[in-house]
């Protein structure tokens, strides 16, 4: 059979992270996919990813719970429920849990980069980012 099944509680734990947990539903470790990343994105309260990059990958993110403040270069935005944004390969974005609860996002990042199906280029350091927030 082509394809894969990705059953909660068969799939492997999420990854923690300073900010929240990343829990992956479908890379070239999951389900040896070339071309999608898709993760489930829990942001902590008061937490985000800061500001990077994907230098080959083009990006997705659509908020399934909770208020995010997403960024896109210097341009931010509240998301909810049901909002996304599109962001192409190399721009610098960055999503905040703005709500009282946990934010959740789905991710979907395509094509495929590195071992994982994900390469991220930290750059919150930097100017300008580093004077936004």
């Amino acid at each position: 059979m082509r394809g894969r099944f990705v059953v909660q509680g068969e799939a492997p734990a999420p990854d923690r992270m300073e900010w929240g947990t990343v829990s992956w539903i479908c890379n070239p470790v999951t389900t040896g996919a070339t071309t999608l990343t898709v993760n489930d994105v829990t942001i902590d309260p008061g937490q985000g990813h800061n500001f990077h990059r994907h230098p080959d990958q083009d990006e997705v993110i659509v908020v399934v719970e909770g208020e995010i403040e997403q960024w896109l270069e210097q341009e931010s935005r509240r998301l909810r429920p049901g909002d996304a944004v599109a962001i192409p390969a190399d721009v610098v974005h960055a999503s905040f849990n703005v709500g009282e609860g946990k934010a959740r996002i789905t991710v979907v990042l395509g094509p495929c980069a590195g071992p994982v199906g994900y390469e991220v280029v930290d750059v919150f350091a930097e100017e300008p980012w580093r004077s936004l927030r």
